[in-house]
């Protein structure tokens, strides 16, 4: 298996500088193209427009949103240009598919969720800003777009860029299909790291194979894996999981998400994925 292409889905210049060397250090090491994806919205306006608004009152409002947008993808296509320069990654579409690393910068108008979802299910990995990078909600809503609608996997990118991406691998496990599917798309960096933890916890385990089951077998890969018991911080398991990354060193972390309960359930209640993706800085492989 080989990683060939990446997307990265852009809403701001604040969250996209951090993902966007990230993703550039991953096309480089992978010698893969990075497709950078801006989706223009028509419809920023469209819950502020109510009764007594005039019909010249919603032009100048569509015109606004207008200048807007267009002033961000300017500003966002300036911050890839200059990234991809940094990187010395070359740029351009028709360089896709030679054994060298290449990036292009593409802006589609429609609904962001969708367009996101719909070209996720045809990229290997899709690497999302962190949420807390720039304060940027879309970025939650893209990386919620690729987990439930495209049956592909997800990268969260890290606040604050790292100089390693996947040398060290800690694996969370629990027996889920969820985790399944995220060691399988984990499994190309694991056949290239350092080293590799699988993380297994009692209070995080669900009914299927052990943490000693996955050991065995990542070596039929070829790698040996460590088994490593964590526990929950002060009742949170989620926490007792990113420092048990954190003491290994891991510059990349995979894990099922929303293995245990639904989506809307983990938001209003709380969960080891909703912990996960708002207090973690290293790197998070997700799938559901």
């Amino acid at each position: 298996m080989s990683v060939r292409k990446f997307l990265l889905p852009v809403s701001s210049p604040a969250s996209a500088a951090g993902a966007l060397q990230t993703g550039l250090m991953l096309a480089k090491r992978w010698n893969a193209h990075l497709q950078v994806l801006h989706i223009r919205s028509g419809q920023e306006f469209a819950p502020f427009v109510g009764e007594g608004m005039t019909g010249a009152m919603i032009e100048d409002m569509m015109s606004a949103t207008e200048r807007a947008s267009g002033a961000r993808e300017r500003s966002l296509g300036e911050l890839f240009t200059l990234a991809a320069e940094a990187a010395d990654v070359p740029v351009g579409e028709a360089l896709r598919g030679r054994d060298e690393p290449s990036a292009s910068f593409t802006s589609f108008s429609g609904r962001e969720d969708e367009v996101i979802a719909h070209r996720a299910r045809l990229a290997d990995l899709t690497i999302v800003p962190h949420p807390q990078a720039g304060e940027d909600v879309a970025t939650a809503d893209a990386l919620h777009a690729v987990l439930f609608d495209s049956g592909r996997p997800v990268l969260l990118a890290p606040v604050a860029p790292q100089e390693t991406l996947g040398k060290r691998v800690a694996i969370a496990w629990n027996g889920t299909a969820n985790a399944a599917s995220a060691l399988a798309s984990v499994m190309p960096f694991v056949r290239q790291a350092e080293a590799v933890r699988i993380l297994v916890c009692d209070q995080y385990r669900r009914p299927g194979p052990s943490g000693e089951d996955v050991v065995e077998y990542i070596t039929h890969h070829g790698v040996t894996a460590e088994l490593v018991q964590f526990y929950p911080r002060k009742g949170v398991t989620g926490a007792g999981l990113l420092a048990a990354a954190e003491d290994f060193g891991a510059d990349l972390m995979s894990m099922g998400a929303y293995s245990t309960s639904s989506r809307l359930r983990q938001l209003i209640l709380g969960g080891i994925t909703r912990h996960v993706l708002e207090h973690a800085h290293l790197p998070v492989l997700m799938n559901r």
